[in-house]
């Protein structure tokens, strides 16, 4: 049997540490430590040489469960519907209005740090609501 594998999760994006703090936010993930040396991110970033700078970021699980997710700044916009997305867990083990609410005051709570609702998918009998969300970079993910 193959042995399971760690993965990373990559967002291309304009402006890496943002998103990157963005998604913190989200799934309670926190930025790992500058390097030895440095006292701050910003301080190791202006070593960098400029088309370096600020070209990448990341966050982790703080419960080393999670994937590590990493940031990194292309020079294209995001032109249509991404092809990956994630799905936030944020009603796991509840139903029908009780899931609901929990969703939706979660929604809210995004919405204050910048993220935009695309639309509420309401149980149909067979699958539980979920709500269709952006980051701030207007990457699709959902609250499931």
């Amino acid at each position: 049997m193959a042995s399971v594998k760690q993965f990373q999760v990559t967002f291309d994006c304009a402006e890496p540490e943002r998103v990157a703090r963005f998604w913190c936010e989200v799934l309670g993930y926190v930025v790992p430590p500058p390097p030895e040396g440095f006292a701050s991110w910003s301080d190791y970033n202006r070593t960098l040489l400029p088309e370096e700078q600020d070209a990448s970021f990341v966050c982790s699980d703080p419960t080393g469960v999670g994937p590590r997710m990493y940031f990194q700044r292309v020079p294209e916009g995001k032109v249509v519907k991404n092809r990956v997305h994630l799905c936030v867990r944020a009603g796991t083990g509840l139903v029908g209005d009780e899931r609901l609410a929990t969703l939706q005051a979660e929604a809210e709570r995004l919405i204050e740090l910048g993220a935009v609702r695309q639309r509420v998918m309401l149980a149909d009998g067979v699958n539980e609501s979920c709500i269709v969300m952006q980051d701030i970079e207007g990457n699709e993910f959902c609250l499931d």
